[in-house]
């Protein structure tokens, strides 16, 4: 695997947040609807496709748990392979409601599905109430008054492992996150100093979101790269660089998939690989060896 460039998502590679974003996504549902999926299902929706955004995901719960009130009866896997057989994403999460329930039962569930109210909520608990009310310029609820989910991200990169990319790679940052909430995750591990803004893309700066390559294609022309390594926790992160190797075929793209996400163990290797990763790391710190190795 040769790079003159690496991109890095954030979550699951540079910062684990199963007990953050993903804890958000099931509770914010709980607490709207009084029901919610398992933490462990929120994969099978991250597998799909389409889910890169954790607000829409949250959605999309909320979403599988309003219509199994409805008689909806198909289990979340079964779900997010309808989903996945669409094309991924919050709309195709919709349109198998929609062509699942009656149109009355269709109707009930749109009525109840609130996603403001979610978006609201998932804030609230993930950023806690003092960022709450600097980034979302807003006054929590009295029962969500809290230190927030974001405090509980267990750094995944390694000092020696920055030192290591920033002095040899051009380094980028590709990811779902909001900029100001990239910023915080960046700041952490010691990269905010390190990849100047426009070396990054954020929830902020693009709309497509992945698995389309608009984003990836544009850091590897702004680093004039050859070739570029990205490293994502998901399979829709390789799907990027694979989609990235069709739009721009004069450079290669490397995708390049970690194990400290929601894909784990010989499973998620499995997954990796039949998805057409070029390379599966036990985490990000791995990464200067799998490099080194390709020179």
């Amino acid at each position: 695997m040769c790079a003159d460039a690496v991109v890095l998502d954030v979550d699951g590679v540079l910062v684990d947040v199963a007990d953050s974003y993903r804890r958000a996504i099931v509770e914010s549902v709980e607490y709207v609807y009084d029901r919610t999926i398992r933490k462990d299902d929120i994969q099978a929706f991250k597998d799909a496709g389409g889910f890169n955004n954790d607000w829409e995901l949250t959605y999309a719960a909320a979403l599988y748990v309003l219509a199994t009130a409805e008689g909806y009866d198909e289990s979340i896997d079964e779900f997010t392979a309808e989903i996945a057989e669409r094309g991924g994403g919050l709309e195709a999460a919709e349109s198998v409601v929609a062509d699942r329930l009656g149109a009355r039962a269709t109707q009930r569930v749109r009525e109840r599905w609130d996603r403001e109210r979610l978006r609201d909520v998932f804030q609230q608990l993930y950023l806690g109430a003092d960022l709450y009310r600097g980034l979302e310029d807003g006054d929590p609820d009295p029962d969500l008054e809290a230190r927030g989910f974001i405090h509980d991200e267990p750094v995944l990169l390694e000092s020696e492992t920055v030192d290591y990319l920033t002095e040899n790679y051009d380094v980028g940052i590709l990811t779902g996150r909001p900029a100001t909430e990239a910023e915080i995750a960046l700041e952490r591990v010691g990269l905010d100093d390190r990849v100047p803004s426009e070396h990054r893309f954020t929830m902020d700066d693009w709309e497509e979101g992945k698995p389309h390559p608009r984003a990836l294609v544009t850091l590897a022309e702004r680093f004039d790269a050859d070739a570029v390594a990205f490293v994502g926790d998901t399979l829709d992160d390789i799907r990027t660089a694979n989609n990235a190797r069709e739009a721009d075929p004069d450079r290669e793209y490397h995708g390049v998939g970690v194990l400290t996400g929601g894909l784990t163990g010989e499973e998620g290797r499995r997954k990796y690989e039949a998805e057409g990763a070029t390379a599966v790391l036990e985490s990000v710190n791995a990464l200067p060896d799998a490099l080194a190795d390709g020179e």
